[in-house]
């Protein structure tokens, strides 16, 4: 492989399942998604690196200011990602307002309150990861009909990698699972009572979005939906969703299958 440019090396240490993905990517838009993917890295480690919410906050609105100055074509501010996502922002490799969704949808993990509800955690998810995918989906040149799926694709896998990570979360006293599946004072008294919350959220997972239709192009967008119904399937069987071989063998079969077919791919678990 060619030497990384610096959000390539982002990428691939902090984010190895989309960094996979997106090396399935077109080689002229692969840079374009090495760099969505280092920056969801700085606004999902937003509030992890914060003391406490409102600092998150300030983190996350630093970020969404920083592309809103990139798209009124004003200098890039001074961070190793700043210049080359407003070099992207210019060239319209990156659409500004999807980038903005992304950063906004973070909102909510500074919220002590937690998710109330299922619908509300979904949504976040929505948000989130599945922003990621949407606006991964757009650099692609994914047709605007299908935009939606590949957020619903991005919310199963945003779902399963909250479930996979929940217990270690509760042990550093924070819990992103809905209070309707399990009361979080209870989870981080004691993060064992998260894994009946864990079975059941995963076995009541929305069902796969249709992706059939997705040009071949912007496979690598759909991809983490591999990893997700994989990871789901575990999980909803009690069972720890480690990442392996067979995981990320999975996912290279389902990107040479959308490289040979080009118009016509089928996500396979």
């Amino acid at each position: 492989m060619p030497e990384l440019s610096r959000p390539g090396e982002i990428a691939r240490r902090h984010d190895p399942d989309r960094f996979l993905c997106a090396l399935f990517a077109p080689p002229a838009r692969r840079e374009a998604l090495f760099l969505l993917i280092a920056y969801n890295h700085e606004l999902a480690r937003a509030r992890e690196a914060a003391t406490n919410p409102l600092a998150a906050l300030i983190r996350l609105t630093w970020w969404r200011e920083a592309v809103e100055e990139a798209a009124a074509g004003r200098a890039p501010r001074a961070h190793e990602l700043a210049a080359p996502l407003h070099a992207a922002i210019a060239a319209g490799a990156l659409h500004a307002p999807d980038l903005i969704a992304m950063a906004e949808a973070r909102e909510a993990e500074a919220e002590e309150e937690g998710f109330p509800s299922t619908p509300a955690f979904h949504a976040y998810l929505r948000g989130t990861a599945g922003g990621w995918c949407v606006a991964a989906g757009r650099a692609l040149g994914a047709p605007a009909a299908l935009l939606p799926a590949l957020q619903e694709a991005g919310m199963l896998y945003g779902l399963a990698g909250v479930l996979r990570a929940a217990p270690g979360l509760a042990a550093r006293g924070r819990c992103l699972l809905p209070a309707d599946a399990v009361e979080p004072a209870a989870a981080l008294a004691d993060p064992a009572r998260l894994a009946p919350a864990i079975r059941a959220l995963a076995a009541a997972a929305p069902p796969a979005p249709d992706l059939s239709a997705l040009p071949g192009a912007a496979i690598a967008a759909a991809l983490p939906l591999v990893l997700a119904r994989r990871d789901l399937a575990r999980l909803a069987r009690g069972r720890e969703a480690r990442r392996g071989l067979m995981d990320r063998l999975a996912v290279a079969r389902a990107g040479f299958l959308a490289g040979r077919q080009r118009n016509r791919a089928t996500i396979r678990g």
